[in-house]
Formats: C-alpha cells, structure tokens, sequence
C-alpha cells in the first residue's frame, strides 16, 4: 500500500515536472520570437514612420518658406 502511494506520488511529480518543463520551453520560444519581431521593427520603423520632432522642424521650413513666398507675393502685388 504505502509502495503504491509513493509510486503515485512520484508519477504525480512526474507529470508536473514535464508540463511545467513543456509551459517553460514554450515561454522561452515566445520570448525569443518577441525579440526578433522587436529587432526587426526597430529596423522597418524609420522607413514607415516619422519622429513627431522630425515632422515639427520640416512643417516649421516649410511654414518660413511659404510665409517668404507670401510676403514676395505681396510685396510685388504692391508695386
């Protein structure tokens, strides 16, 4: 009886040994294909998107272009 128990037991541990091996193998296999997504967006980010300060100082050149077209424009409306 008390050999039977611990065979139980010992396939009990067993079991929960292997499935928790199986959950942490699987874990490490996310994390790793997280980091490459993560790698691999880093790298096509720059190519799709632009940086918010990036946009701010192109529109503010294209604003102080505009505001020197304007300001000719009005100044040969002028004369």
């Amino acid at each position: 009886m008390i050999l039977e128990t611990q065979q139980l037991i010992n396939s009990a541990l067993v079991f929960i040994s292997g499935v928790t091996g199986w959950f942490a193998r699987e874990l490490w296999n996310a994390v790793k294909e997280l980091k490459q997504d993560l790698a691999k967006l880093r790298e096509e980010m720059p190519k799709d998107y632009v940086m918010k300060e990036d946009y701010r100082r192109d529109i503010y050149e294209i604003k102080e272009y505009l505001s020197k077209i304007f300001d000719r424009l009005d100044n040969k409306a002028d004369k």
